[in-house]
């Protein structure tokens, strides 16, 4: 059955690592490090590419960044889980947060 929003995939992660009894090393981190690795992983096929390219990736390079960025999702909500975010109000709260700090009529276009 695929997993249909965020709470669903936070459950399924959770499930995933408690069976395989892997919360022992889940900790904020080790999970951060592994984040980080991932993100830096995510990086390596653009990394010499031009924004048009990195824009029409070849089809074997575009299932590669995929999966990282699966990779990255899931010890995002691992790491979530871990310290017990709730991941999308968290992003609710900093959209807010950054709807006061960048108003259109001020930073539309912008890349500052």
């Amino acid at each position: 059955m695929p997993i249909q929003d965020l709470r669903e995939l936070a459950n399924t992660v959770r499930e995933f690592g408690r069976v395989r009894n892997w919360h022992q090393y889940h900790t904020p981190k080790n999970l951060t490090a592994a984040l980080i690795v991932e993100a830096a992983e995510l990086l390596e096929p653009f990394q010499w590419l031009s924004a048009e390219e990195s824009l029409a990736l070849p089809a074997d390079t575009h299932e590669a960044v995929r999966q990282e960025m699966a990779d990255v999702l899931i010890y995002l909500v691992s790491l979530a889980n871990c310290l017990e975010i709730d991941l999308l109000q968290a992003a609710e709260d900093k959209l807010a947060i950054n709807a006061r700090k960048y108003p259109v009529e001020q930073d539309r276009g912008s890349n500052q």
